[in-house]
């Protein structure tokens, strides 16, 4: 009878005072409609739509379907019904049914007694803006005893927080309309005896998308990998489907916590920093004297020779970081020949090299070298000043991928338009029949088809597998037909511009600001590296996912990304059938992919800490951290998968995150404009290096601004002025 119903019934079987009703099915004819009407004694009703769909966890579909209250008489209770039945099939429905992949179902009423209300609204049984599993919200803000009680009865029968409609009568009785999840809570973090505070690591690699299980494992090893330089390790807990660092020892440590918000400036951001300011204020979270005397940052050995040495002999260091990356691209090629499912598993699970000092350091002479002037030079060089000397940076691996796939279209010729104008999912199809003119992509595709979106996680197709989002970078880059906008002299201008300003800076700032230029675009070889054997992990896995398809323990071959690393082993080695667990995990994750907002950082009662602050902003204006100095207007362009992206030359690019799967859309973009980010992630490194202004940490960008809105981008400011939408555009 659809989830509005099933919801009645269960409060009716908890005992709860629920308005007596009935409910019409689909095949209900009028007759049927009216005897139900004249069992309830014909009174005023209120009429609700129930469809099957609705009411579930992952979405309520709270508002999509119509409600008529305070009908009376038969013609008008008939009309109702009709009215509920129609709206099944309503624009706004049937949009947001396509919105989440769900099916229509079938459309039920509920056909309920009338309360002659004095007072009504609704129990949030969890804060449903903060998330607090620990806070209830009624509204509105009323004195009428009993509602927490009965919230909460509700909620433990439910299993769930809930979202539950009340009405209270003359006499002061309450009785329950409905009770339905509340959808929009990000998951909770695991139960915990005390409070902790988590903090997300999936944005720091361009990621808020959920990882796959089978990624979860090797992001667990890059997320200490990526930790270890500074001496901190952290547990890892899996939220919904993204990885959260326990930071809460740390926050609680006398020494650390004072480092702790400068230490999330690396790689976390602005919005962390500031989160995790708001969490060392909170008595919760006061520093304990038991504590260990030694602080938990502690410098791995090794780590200030290989610094000293890289900053001493910058160009040495440099090709030391080269053959560094050659040696893991051969370590990690992978077996051939026709091995069993059990050897190729062994394989995966051999030892992995581990990061090379040979990179490491010098990766992490120039991220110091970057950071330091802005500590030692206060007062006397700015932000903005210190980014304008780093803009045009050498040395980058992502850089000189996105100039590759210029070249690519520099030297296009004949083939200009089909490239421009063809579907790229048509253009990645013959690429792989081998009915695409030659244009050098197979050259490029062997530099860089390790890579593509959200490439950490070893559940996601690379760019050798899926070349599509390659072709729609390529097709943007086509529609630049100002030969000063091309990328290359953009990102020479950028370059020319950085070193006239590092003649302005004086000092010890000056002799780092050079160093930076000359070791801060190493800081995406790391990564590079390490994705060649993320790549050779994911064709032996899909293999194995192949012969566990053909023995039936798996539907699909490419089920096996939603199994852990030992559930594959149990596959592989004791014919375990794992095909329900793969379908039920396919089944949260593509939900999760729908989660447009992640808390940066979370507390174990399931708080959005982020979400009890008040940012400030002059009206009309969005405010956010600037992350590459500069000023530049254009119509926005709202991104939200790469693979599909058109960029017009001078378009704002708004996005939620960005990775280096992204960034072949910056050579054409006025600006940038990012939901997530550090000063130092992909992102704004990126756009400073073509010199375009960027804007980072903007909250909830992609939903407040619009495309072909034109906007203001202001880098130094850290601010984004939405204007008047263009008419006639192609949106």
């Amino acid at each position: 009878m659809g989830g509005k119903a099933a919801g009645l019934a269960r409060l009716v079987e908890l005992g709860e005072r629920v308005p007596e009703y009935f409910c019409v099915a689909p095949d209900d004819g009028p007759a049927a409609i009216l005897e139900g009407w004249a069992r309830l004694g014909r009174p005023a009703v209120a009429v609700r739509s129930s469809a099957t769909a609705e009411d579930l966890p992952d979405a309520a579909f709270a508002g999509q379907y119509e409600t008529v209250l305070d009908v009376s008489g038969p013609e008008a209770l008939l009309a109702a019904v009709e009215t509920c039945r129609a709206s099944l099939h309503s624009a706004r429905a049937v949009a947001y049914r396509e919105a989440r992949g769900l099916p229509a179902g079938r459309m039920t009423v509920v056909v309920q007694r009338m309360v002659d209300a004095v007072a009504h609204g609704v129990i949030f049984t969890a804060d449903p803006v903060t998330g607090c599993r620990t806070a209830m919200r009624i509204e509105p803000a009323t004195p009428l005893p009993g509602l927490t009680k009965i919230g909460a009865r509700v909620q433990a029968a439910f299993g769930g927080p809930q979202d539950i409609e009340w009405a209270a009568d003359r006499d002061g009785v309450v009785w329950l309309l409905q009770a339905r999840p509340i959808t929009t809570l990000f998951p909770a973090p695991p139960a915990t005896p005390e409070p902790r505070v988590y903090v997300e690591f999936g944005h720091v690699q361009g990621m808020l998308q959920p990882v796959t299980p089978l990624g979860t494992s090797t992001l667990r090893a890059l997320i200490a990998g990526m930790l270890a330089p500074l001496g901190l390790r952290a547990e890892i807990v899996d939220i919904g489907g993204r990885l959260y660092g326990d930071l809460t020892d740390l926050a609680r440590h006398p020494a650390a916590r004072r480092r702790l918000v400068d230490l999330l400036a690396v790689d976390f951001g602005p919005r962390a920093q500031a989160a995790m300011r708001h969490v060392l204020a909170d008595p919760r979270f006061a520093p304990r004297p038991d504590a260990p005397k030694r602080p938990p940052f502690r410098m791995p050995r090794g780590a200030l020779t290989g610094i000293v040495r890289a900053l001493a002999r910058p160009r040495k260091a440099r090709a030391r970081a080269r053959d560094a990356v050659e040696r893991i691209r051969v370590a990690s090629r992978p077996p051939t020949g026709a091995l069993s499912a059990a050897q190729r598993l062994a394989w995966i699970h051999r030892t992995g090299d581990g990061p090379a000092g040979d990179l490491i350091w010098p990766i992490a002479a120039g991220m110091l070298a970057s950071a330091l002037p802005g500590k030692l030079a206060r007062g006397t060089i700015t932000a903005a000043g210190i980014h304008a000397t780093l803009a045009g940076m050498p040395h980058n691996v992502t850089i000189e991928m996105d100039l590759a796939l210029w070249r690519l279209a520099a030297g296009a010729g004949e083939h200009r338009e089909l490239l421009r104008d063809t579907e790229p999912r048509e253009l990645a199809e013959r690429y792989a029949r081998g009915t695409l003119p030659d244009i050098g992509m197979a050259g490029f595709l062997d530099a860089y088809g390790h890579r593509g979106p959200a490439e950490v996680d070893l559940g996601v197709p690379r760019w050798s597998e899926d070349p599509a989002p390659v072709f729609a970078a390529l097709a943007n880059y086509l529609r630049v037909t100002d030969p000063a906008q091309a990328p290359d002299l953009r990102f020479a201008r950028a370059a020319a511009a950085a070193e006239q300003a590092l003649r302005g800076v004086k000092g010890p700032s000056r002799f780092l600001l050079r160093r930076a230029r000359e070791l801060a675009g190493l800081r995406e070889s790391g990564k590079f590296a390490g994705l060649y054997r993320l790549r050779a992990m994911r064709e032996q896995y899909l293999l194995i996912g192949a012969d566990l398809a053909a023995r039936h323990l798996l539907d699909e071959p490419g089920d096996i990304v939603f199994l852990t690393p030992d559930e594959v082993r149990s596959a592989v080695h004791e014919r375990a059938d794992h095909r329900a667990t793969a379908a039920a995990r396919a089944r949260v994750h593509r939900r999760e992919l729908r989660r447009r907002h992640v808390p940066v950082v979370l507390l174990s009662d399931g708080t959005d800490v982020e979400a009890t602050l008040r940012p400030s902003a002059p009206q009309g204006t969005l405010a956010g951290v600037g992350a590459s100095a500069g000023r530049a207007t254009g119509p926005a362009r709202v991104v939200t998968d790469p693979a599909t992206a058109r960029i017009e030359p001078g378009e704002v690019l708004v996005v939620s995150t960005t990775d280096p799967g992204w960034t072949p859309l910056f050579l054409t973009a006025a600006a940038l404009v990012t939901e997530t980010g550090a000063v130092m992630a992909h992102g704004p490194t990126v756009a400073r290096e073509y010199g375009i202004p960027a804007v980072i940490c903007v909250p909830d960008a992609t939903r407040r601004i619009a495309t072909g809105e034109v906007v203001t981008v202001d880098g130094s400011a850290g601010t984004v002025r939405p204007g008047e939408t263009l008419r006639g555009r192609l949106w």
